[in-house]
């Protein structure tokens, strides 16, 4: 398992000492808005960790919590992982790698996601070899969108993974 760092965050593989921080931003019901619809119980939270750390192991990639090096407080999550077709299931490792994130709330519009996100691209091309990287979000997600532009994707459309017509950036270069 990986630690990546940049200038304001450690990136640590999930571990079951995040499950309050991860939980903390998951049970807010606008952090989830375009992700689960709905605020993540602790149950969920602790399921959803003991499954990364499984696809640490199966994989060499997976997700990590981003930990602000200033407060040693977990201020967000993001993710190498293979796209799904359907909404159910397991990764599908012919499908592209795709990377994700998202922010506690009162850490948004710092430019946290992109500096993170350039952090995972790199591990992606660089360690795991990547050809591609996919970045989705739901259609109204702007915010996200907009992480994806700034870190020069391409926008490919409306696409369907994970059983949803989903807005789709792509790029095969680092970020």
């Amino acid at each position: 398992m990986t630690t990546l760092t940049t200038e304001r965050l450690s990136l640590v593989p999930f571990t079951d000492d995040h499950v309050d921080g991860l939980n903390a931003m998951n049970s807010d019901p606008e952090v989830m808005r375009y992700l689960l619809g709905r605020p993540e119980t602790r149950d969920e939270t602790v399921v959803f960790v003991e499954r990364v750390k499984l696809r640490w192991i199966e994989c060499g990639y997976s997700w990590w919590s981003f930990i602000e090096k200033e407060s040693g407080q977990i201020v967000g999550a993001g993710a190498l992982q293979n796209l799904r077709r359907e909404a159910t299931g397991s990764p599908d490792p012919s499908c592209p790698l795709e990377i994700g994130w998202r922010l506690r709330r009162d850490c948004w519009n710092r430019g946290l996601a992109t500096e993170a996100a350039r952090a995972i691209a790199a591990f992606a091309f660089n360690t795991v070899h990547a050809d591609e990287l996919y970045a989705v979000c739901h259609p109204d997600n702007f915010a996200s969108a907009n992480v994806m532009k700034r870190l020069g994707m391409q926008y490919g459309g409306l696409q369907t993974w994970y059983g949803k017509n989903l807005t789709t950036y792509q790029t095969t270069t680092v970020l």
